[in-house]
């Protein structure tokens, strides 16, 4: 049974992942920080309804330490989702050095960490998938977003980057660019906002963690020869 390492799972697009890979019959370890009562019940339900191994481990992405920890309790995985992210809307000049630290924390280190230990028994097997969440604003930049848009930037070069140093261990490293998703990280615009959005993106919706997790399956599991790509799941609102 191959298996599956989830960070950020306990809602939203590393959810929808679970439940995606579930549903193919993988071994899941979902990743959590903070909720961890949404982690345990989904990794419960997934369990129950599949029959498959799920468990939810607590750790901070951007800790190193922890991540270690992580996979010393984890094993090794056939497949990384480096899925964990913070935002924050907030003028150039009002960001803080803590704000910094803490959104290039999760979303880029976390991405490193996470790929550092992982691919460490990827190399030994020649074999594996490093998947990693950006986003269209770390292809395009948002105003009001700089260190978001800076941190999943930077996620992109280092997909690059990876994809190339670990080709030849025949491990695949690749990027998704969601657009604008509905998940809890909407959850601070309002009405008027989403709409806005709405009528920005040709498609004329907002994504759903579900159209993430069916691209994320298909760069997993659905083709071995696409690898260093940056693919954009955003409805047409950057083309």
């Amino acid at each position: 049974m191959k298996k599956v390492l989830i960070t950020g799972a306990s809602c939203g697009i590393g959810a929808a992942c679970a439940k995606a890979f579930a549903e193919k019959g993988y071994s899941l370890c979902l990743n959590y920080n903070i909720h961890k009562d949404s982690a345990q019940a989904l990794a419960e339900n997934l369990t129950n309804t599949y029959g498959i191994d799920a468990k939810a481990y607590k750790c901070d992405v951007s800790d190193s330490s922890q991540v270690k920890k992580m996979f010393s309790e984890t094993g090794a995985a056939d497949v990384l989702i480096n899925n964990a992210g913070i935002s924050q809307q907030k003028l150039f000049t009002d960001i803080t050095d803590e704000d910094w630290r803490r959104m290039t924390g999760v979303n880029l280190d976390g991405v490193f960490y996470c790929s550092k230990e992982a691919s460490k028994e990827m190399i030994k097997k020649k074999s594996g998938s490093i998947i990693n969440i950006s986003s269209m604003w770390g292809q395009v930049g948002a105003s009001c977003e700089v260190h978001y848009s800076a941190a999943k930037a930077g996620v992109i070069g280092l997909t690059k980057a990876l994809a190339k140093e670990l080709g030849p261990s025949n491990i695949r490293v690749n990027c998704i660019a969601p657009g604008v998703i509905d998940t809890d990280m909407m959850s601070g615009f309002d009405a008027e906002t989403k709409n806005s959005l709405i009528d920005e993106t040709p498609l004329f919706r907002l994504g759903t963690p579900e159209d993430i997790a069916k691209a994320v399956v298909f760069l997993a599991d659905e083709n071995s020869f696409i690898t260093g790509q940056v693919l954009g799941v955003n409805g047409g609102f950057i083309i």
